[in-house]
């Protein structure tokens, strides 16, 4: 009983493609499909665990990589603010400090403004030229490469932003003189002229780009300026020139994203103070990329290693267990074989028995009556009325025992033999000889008859006994399901190269948790000592070595089906 339930649990559990390797029946297993399946599961469960453990350790390993890098891009991009704040904040000064209050007049007369360039570039060669500006916005004074003496700076945004910050850095623009540059302006009142006025300094962006360049390290693959805008201040290596728009946000902090070929891209963007400029630092790769690799090689060598070994032990361990497997089962089909010749001759037995008591007696009084009626008939020598007539009729009598006698000796013929002998016959003629041996019992149980026989069958190339003992078997068990008062239905049609039967009876039916067990050898519903469990079980062995397949379908207070699927040619060699 244990052994049945743990199998009906492990049949409710297991999908379908398991289930046939559960109940073997008179059925083969198919042993490349359990190999395939055992190699799966076993070679899947080794792997699993490693998988998992590599790919943790993978995103560990990565996650720290990143951290590391981003600490490291991080300290990059604070020390390349600072220089750029510090050249900045030391060009602002020095600037601050020439435009002192009084000295607008002092600027715009004779060579001094020259004099002050010449001081002033001597310590930062990034200036390109210095003019003293007005209230007005006229240039009063310039010393530089261009010729922009008189310009009119009063429409222009840096202009007039001058006055009220006091010191302004501008954007990277053209202007008037066609060159990229940046200017840092001072503002100022002039007592002796009671007026304000600028002294305005210019770097181009090529001194800018130069600077820049400087303070880019070898682990950093670009750097470059980008105002709030979007604008690109200095030329980058992967976005643009100046004035491209750089499309990614400047939101200060650091930016991961990936590039089409799947590359780690860093980018770190921070607000330079002092000045309307953003630094930005890309970098594409690891700074450790040489320790990734190892690790990422290793890891790939360790795996493939333990899957080379789990593989070996899996195949090792698959064929091992399938050689078992076939050794058990080939000793279950010996056991189940031998059970069905036991039954077999158990059923012909009780069956003969009662074509002895109820056939041949009744049979044997019947043939010597009418030897008896012949024999007097031939000795009379006067003919009389219906005389042919009345001889006829014995004939025929004679020839319904003699049919009788035939079909007890096919009956005996149920024990003589196993082997699948075919032969072309009609299926439905089967059935009917099936149903003259069960005739007496259906009448005693008062239980009806639908036979629905399909007379353009097809015949078909099978073992005549073997067919007998299968639809026997089902009709015996609808017989017994029903009990009294019932109805048996039985159909017959071609299903394309096969012919399907099925028998439906309108008994109490079979529960479900107990359907998938009804073909398992020595399992029975009925009450001890009714049943031996090995009917179904031998039946369906007999529809598979035949070739064919046998299905069930029942309901509760609705009766059950048994649907038999016989191929017109046995391919089995059993």
């Amino acid at each position: 009983m244990k052994a049945n339930k743990r199998e009906a649990v492990i049949s409710k559990l297991s999908p379908n493609v398991f289930k046939s390797f559960f109940d073997l029946g008179l059925k083969k297993r198919s042993y490349k499909q359990l190999r395939t399946i055992l190699f799966s599961t076993m070679f899947g469960m080794a792997m699993l665990p490693l998988l998992l453990a590599g790919g943790i350790g993978y995103y560990n390993y990565q996650d720290l990589l990143q951290i590391s890098e981003e600490e490291q891009l991080e300290w990059q991009l604070d020390r390349s603010i600072q220089s750029i704040e510090h050249m900045i904040e030391s060009l602002k000064t020095v600037i601050q400090f020439a435009a002192k209050q009084d000295r607008f007049l002092e600027l715009i007369s004779g060579n001094q403004l020259e004099q002050l360039f010449t001081r002033i570039q001597s310590y930062y060669p990034l200036l390109a030229d210095l003019g003293v500006i007005d209230e007005r916005g006229i240039q009063q004074a310039y010393y530089g490469n261009y010729d922009l003496q008189g310009t009119d700076y009063s429409s222009e945004e840096w202009f007039k932003k001058t006055f009220d910050q006091e010191v302004y850095v501008s954007d990277v623009y053209t202007g008037n003189r066609g060159v990229a540059h940046f200017a840092i302006a001072v503002g100022n009142y002039d007592p002796k002229t009671q007026s304000r006025w600028v002294l305005r300094a210019t770097i181009d962006a090529a001194a800018l780009q130069q600077f820049t360049n400087t303070i880019k390290s070898n682990a950093t693959n670009d750097l470059f300026l980008v105002d709030n805008q979007g604008r690109l201040q200095t030329s980058s290596l992967y976005f643009g020139k100046i004035h491209s728009q750089f499309k990614y946000s400047i939101k200060p902090g650091i930016q991961r994203s990936f590039s089409e070929s799947g590359e780690n891209i860093f980018k770190a963007v921070g607000a330079i103070q002092g000045s309307p400029w953003n630094l930005v630092l890309v970098e594409k790769q690891y700074i450790h990329q040489n320790d990734w690799k190892r690790f990422q090689s290793r890891l790939f060598q360790i795996i493939l290693a333990c899957l080379i070994i789990s593989l070996i032990v899996s195949l090792s361990l698959v064929r091992l267990l399938t050689n078992l497997i076939r050794k058990s089962d080939e000793t279950q089909l010996a056991m189940i074989t031998k059970a069905e010749h036991t039954n077999k001759l158990a059923s012909i037995g009780r069956l003969a028995a009662g074509v002895g008591h109820e056939i041949n007696n009744p049979l044997a009084i019947i043939d010597q009556k009418i030897g008896l009626i012949e024999d007097i008939l031939a000795m009379s020598e006067d003919d009389f009325d219906h005389k042919g007539t009345i001889l006829k009729s014995l004939q025929a009598v004679n020839q319904s025992v003699d049919r009788c006698k035939v079909i007890t000796h096919r009956l005996l013929g149920f024990a003589r033999r196993t082997e699948v002998h075919p032969e072309q016959l009609d299926i439905n003629e089967v059935i009917r000889e099936v149903l003259q041996f069960l005739e007496n019992a259906m009448l005693y149980n008062r239980i009806g008859l639908d036979l629905d026989l399909d007379d353009k069958l097809p015949l078909a190339t099978s073992d005549r006994v073997q067919l007998q003992q299968i639809f026997l078997n089902i009709i015996n068990n609808a017989i017994d399901a029903i009990g009294k008062n019932g109805l048996i239905r039985i159909r017959s049609q071609a299903a394309g190269s096969d012919l399907q039967i099925s028998i439906e009876d309108n008994g109490p039916g079979i529960a479900e948790e107990v359907l998938p067990n009804i073909f398992e050898p020595f399992y029975t519903t009925k009450e001890t000592g009714k049943g031996t469990g090995l009917g179904l079980s031998i039946t369906y062995g007999l529809v598979k070595k035949l070739g064919g397949d046998i299905g069930v379908q029942s309901r509760l207070g609705q009766g059950t089906t048994f649907t038999i699927t016989i191929p017109l040619q046995n391919q089995n060699n059993e």
